[in-house]
């Protein structure tokens, strides 16, 4: 008789090797586990805290033979405070308006998500991402998630752009943003930047204690962003540790 608790761990699968998409010359490799089940959520949780990131129903860390460039991060909620460049963002996004609405998909998200990798990422892993590859990126999901759209909105209610989407997962420690996407056109507003400030006020409103950010590389210009919302942490071999 199959013990039940064996049975409710996860097994855990190496990938191929193939080409860093940040690091020149380097052989990235990845370890997954399946999330499935009732116990998705607190699977999802504990390897999120163990430095896993969530595509769909797979976590994922990267596992690469002699690297471990990728470290995890995360904000210091409570500690945070916005500095005066986060100040002027916010305040130029006066007008800019949250609204969290149900992981499902729509051509207009989508029809964004393509302008932003067109514009930004051509070429990339997700260059060729189509509608169905969409939907299922943002409905795929056995974990507490939601989907964060950014709205311009003018007092009259005459103008409703969509400029930005953050999706979220909802952890007990946190929010993790698990993707988020922009209007590449609206360069003044910094509006990656925006989303994660407006993350760590959501995490302090629901006394959450921290935003996870996911991966960050040390002198990788696609990720030097994250080291600037202090103080933060990172998983190190002997835990989280400020960064």
């Amino acid at each position: 008789m199959t013990d039940q608790r064996t049975a409710r761990l996860p097994q855990f699968f190496l990938t191929p090797g193939g080409p860093c998409p940040y690091l020149p010359g380097r052989v990235e490799r990845k370890v997954f586990a399946r999330l499935t089940g009732t116990l998705a959520q607190q699977l999802n949780e504990a390897l999120t805290h163990s430095g896993f990131r969530r595509s769909q129903m797979i976590a994922y860390r990267p596992a690469c033979d002699g690297c471990s460039a990728c470290v995890s991060v995360r904000i210091v909620v409570n500690e945070f405070a916005p500095s005066r460049s986060h100040r002027r963002i916010l305040s130029r996004n006066r007008s800019v308006v949250r609204c969290e609405v149900r992981p499902e998909a729509t051509r207009e998200q989508f029809a964004l998500l393509r302008t932003y990798l067109d514009s930004r990422h051509a070429g990339g892993g997700m260059s060729d991402m189509g509608l169905f590859d969409f939907v299922a990126m943002v409905e795929e999901t056995p974990v507490d998630t939601h989907m964060v759209e950014y709205r311009h909105q003018t007092a009259d209610g005459a103008h409703d752009v969509l400029l930005a989407c953050a999706l979220t997962d909802v952890l007990r420690d946190g929010l993790s943003m698990v993707y988020s996407f922009y209007h590449p056109g609206e360069i003044a507003r910094s509006l990656g930047t925006h989303m994660i400030l407006e993350h760590v006020e959501e995490a302090k409103r629901r006394g959450l204690p921290y935003v996870y950010l996911g991966y960050w590389i040390e002198g990788s210009d696609k990720m030097g962003y994250k080291s600037r919302f202090r103080p933060i942490e990172a998983l190190r071999s002997e835990g989280w540790t400020r960064l």
